[in-house]
């Protein structure tokens, strides 16, 4: 089975939802997830600076994350497993500023999200995972940010049932300090 790159706008100017090239057959398949070309000729202009990935636990939260600057637009795909990815809108000029969407992310599904700048992301592992960012910008860590993931006035939705409970959540500690977003908005401002 063969499948075409498919681009899906969502509910959040300039992220998309997208189901990459994906061929199958006796020995498994083949995935292409990112095509400089194939992106220009759908209106995409992300070029790869850096390509990261993580291998996480069920049960881990990598909380709502961005670079305060020089912020990274990134591809996101869970390679293996299935993670509840999660994009905020920082961008006080847009119309869908602090709306949040959800998304499940699944290795056999082989979908992905294009996070345009300006966005916080994060994801809820639901079974053990490698999850790959593919950024058009590279990463600074002192302009590392981030809101607490469970912050009242975003107020996401996870799943944690599907972990067996928020008492089963695993953090960093680094993902545990953040600020919420007013602290951050009062301290830095939106984007």
């Amino acid at each position: 089975m063969n499948t075409k790159f498919e681009f899906k706008e969502t509910d959040i100017p300039g992220l998309l939802e997208i189901t990459p090239f994906n061929a199958e057959d006796v020995r498994g398949c083949f995935t292409k997830d990112y095509s400089q070309e194939v992106f220009a000729a759908n209106g995409v202009n992300h070029e790869l600076a850096e390509v990261f990935y993580t291998t996480s636990h069920k049960g881990v939260i990598r909380a709502l994350h961005f670079q305060r600057e020089k912020q990274q637009p990134k591809l996101v795909r869970c390679v293996t497993g299935h993670v509840y990815d999660v994009v905020v809108d920082m961008r006080k000029n847009s119309p869908t500023y602090k709306k949040w969407l959800g998304f499940d992310l699944l290795g056999d599904k082989h979908n992905e999200l294009l996070v345009p700048a300006g966005c916080a992301h994060g994801y809820l592992v639901l079974e053990d995972s490698i999850v790959s960012y593919k950024c058009a910008e590279k990463f600074y860590g002192e302009y590392d940010g981030g809101i607490r993931w469970n912050d009242p006035d975003i107020a996401v939705k996870w799943p944690v049932e599907k972990i067996g409970g928020e008492d089963k959540l695993i953090l960093a500690d680094k993902d545990k300090q953040l600020p919420f977003f007013r602290e951050f908005v009062d301290k830095y401002g939106a984007f």
